[in-house]
């Protein structure tokens, strides 16, 4: 993670602006505390990235929030057809100056933008978006790119794709199991196990989730709860035990591609 707020750093002064890709289920936790320093001075877009995951009510307030400081934010899910348009069409408002600047001098002006956010938050899905084909790798789980590329979107329009990179120390323990949540820490890190029953305590907390999916209601114990998604789920070992480990993965799965329901995890103050 170190080499990669580096590289960064190096690569700001490359780009007009930034692309802040946000999981919309947990943005302040998506926000990385390392980047505000390296990107300082620079216009940035917040995407607003899986919006079609969480309730469409939520949005608006993250939005106004984040749109601040001549900055921009929109909602997005980028798997969409030609929903990232509206990325392109915000870095022109914000880059308006450079624009006008290149055609005082009869030059068409080519943006660069560079695309930055934790893993898993859907970077690389956004620039094929915009490309409107597959240029860059692609996964449902965390660190995939491993490095920058630089992609051409089009004549006027070129984004540095930048690996998924979280904050060094994540003291926050919220903050730390939300992105656990949503996949942007890898799950070979975690005990898998711990991280589904704090999720099934959280989705009893707001009471959403676990009736949506599994059809009962929490009973205040996540680890009963687990047992009984274990069984109807026919997750069961020999001897009639609750396949407690394969129950794990599949919570944590079910919420992360939205089989749970429309759920955000953070509110906007």
């Amino acid at each position: 993670m170190t080499k990669s707020l580096r590289e960064i750093e190096q690569s700001i002064k490359l780009v007009d602006a930034v692309v802040y890709v946000l999981d919309a289920r947990a943005p302040f936790s998506c926000i990385n505390p390392a980047f505000s320093k390296i990107i300082s001075g620079k216009p940035v877009v917040y995407a607003l990235n899986k919006a079609d995951t969480v309730p469409e009510c939520e949005l608006p307030a993250w939005i106004e929030r984040l749109s601040v400081g001549g900055n921009a934010a929109v909602k997005l899910n980028s798997t969409a057809s030609n929903a990232a348009k509206i990325i392109s069409d915000k870095l022109k408002v914000l880059c308006a100056d450079k624009i006008e600047r290149k055609r005082l001098k009869g030059i068409r002006a080519v943006i660069r933008a560079m695309i930055i956010g934790v893993p898993n938050s859907g970077k690389s899905t956004l620039i094929n978006n915009l490309c409107g084909k597959s240029k860059t790798v692609t996964g449902n789980k965390a660190g995939v790119t491993r490095g920058q590329q630089w992609v051409k979107v089009g004549e006027y329009l070129e984004v540095l794709d930048t690996p998924g990179t979280l904050y060094p120390k994540l003291d926050n323990t919220t903050v730390a199991l939300n992105l656990a949540f949503i996949g942007s820490v890898r799950d070979e890190v975690v005990d898998t196990y711990e991280l589904s029953l704090e999720l099934i305590r959280r989705l009893t907390e707001t009471g959403e989730g676990i009736e949506f999916r599994y059809g009962f209601s929490p009973s205040g114990s996540a680890a009963d709860d687990l047992c009984e998604i274990a069984r109807r789920r026919g997750f069961m070992l020999k001897g009639g035990q609750p396949d407690l480990e394969r129950a794990s993965y599949a919570v944590l799965d079910d919420f992360r591609k939205g089989r749970m329901g429309k759920i955000i995890l953070e509110k906007a103050l």
